[in-house]
């Protein structure tokens, strides 16, 4: 059998969240609850109508330009239509953007834990990833920054970050961008942006203004609740887009997710419903948290951060399993759960009482 080379075979492949499928058919059980892998509980009301208009004519290819949705993106961003790329969702945006701009030995600095995406395309193409661990949860940009060398090609940064939903302030991101060398490609994953509440927020629309080598990559799985359909785009001066549209395959963004996207895009009411769920779960998750004595970092998106003492992540993403409740077990000693609906928050918590009650509140510390 053909071998592949040893840049990829010492690859870790992604695991996706364990479908519910698939958990309750192993188990036998009914009414599960996914919260593990990001998703907004609800898709737009708006999109699931366009999707049904459209659903006769997937024999012709989609529009490769994506068109429609690339006018109204950048009337709404204020942005020339050839500074938006779209893939199939935003992962798709960081390969291309690594095949585009990385070589062999090119380094990519990228903090830990981050998402892992970056480093995993970065080997693909025998790059260097420069690990940077994060402070007080969030990315250290200072550290980030001194981390630069002559062989860097592109800086990672998600704001807000996942898996810990911090974000790095207006102040911090000024104060690094100043030191980026003008050949370098920072990246600013903003997947979760708009679940944002912080004042402090870096706008990070404002170094595209100032004519940066930045890349900002936003979604339509998160709060439009399109995660099935896997679109994405990406904001960048002309230049830089012009290059990553050369190795972007033609018809990569199909044409169902298109029309969901254009159809999202408008429904202001999905959105901020989406929000007002987030938030309200957010309190009700921290107040189950915190009578438990579990440690969580504050955050910024739709997930949380929890931390413990021992290494008991994987034994208690294991136990909630066994519930029917599916979490994401970071590393050994931490996890990280989706905001869901009122109810699949109330189900997250009464389950992993009843871990901590039957194990003992030792257990985790």
């Amino acid at each position: 059998m053909i071998q592949a080379p040893e840049h990829i075979t010492s690859i870790k492949p992604y695991v996706p969240g364990k479908p519910v499928e698939e958990l309750e058919r192993e188990l036998g059980i009914t009414g599960s609850v996914k919260l593990a892998s990001n998703e907004n509980p609800n898709p737009s009301p708006l999109a699931i109508k366009a999707l049904r208009k459209g659903i006769s004519d997937m024999n012709r290819y989609p529009d490769g330009n994506c068109y429609y949705l690339r006018d109204a993106l950048a009337a709404r961003l204020d942005v020339g239509n050839d500074e938006l790329i779209f893939g199939n969702g935003s992962n798709e945006i960081i390969e291309l953007a690594v095949r585009t701009f990385m070589g062999s030995g090119d380094e990519a600095v990228m903090a830990h834990p981050s998402f892992v995406v970056y480093s995993m395309v970065v080997q693909a193409v025998k790059g260097k990833n420069i690990i940077v661990p994060l402070k007080d949860a969030k990315h250290d940009l200072d550290a980030m920054a001194s981390a630069i060398t002559d062989r860097t090609r592109i800086i990672f940064i998600a704001n807000p970050n996942n898996p810990t939903g911090t974000i790095n302030t207006a102040a911090e991101m000024d104060t690094f961008m100043k030191r980026v060398p003008d050949d370098v490609l920072v990246v600013v994953d903003e997947a979760y942006y708009e679940y944002v509440s912080s004042p402090e927020y870096a706008d990070s629309m404002k170094y595209f203004g100032q004519d940066r080598d930045i890349l900002i990559l936003r979604t339509f799985s998160k709060i439009y609740g399109l995660s099935g359909l896997r679109i994405g785009y990406g904001i960048s001066k002309y230049g830089i887009i012009t290059e990553m549209n050369k190795v972007r395959q033609p018809f990569n963004v199909n044409a169902p997710a298109q029309r969901a996207a254009l159809a999202a895009l408008g429904d202001e009411k999905h959105i901020e419903r989406s929000k007002a769920i987030n938030e309200k779960g957010k309190k009700l998750i921290y107040k189950g948290l915190k009578s438990l004595g579990i440690s969580f970092v504050p955050t910024e998106a739709n997930f949380i951060f929890m931390t413990f003492e021992k290494d008991v992540a994987v034994e208690l993403y294991d136990e909630l399993l066994g519930q029917g409740v599916i979490i994401r077990p970071i590393g050994l000693r931490a996890i990280r759960v989706t905001i869901g609906l009122a109810r699949e928050n109330k189900r997250f918590i009464e389950a992993l009482r009843g871990v901590v009650d039957a194990k003992g509140r030792n257990f985790l510390s």
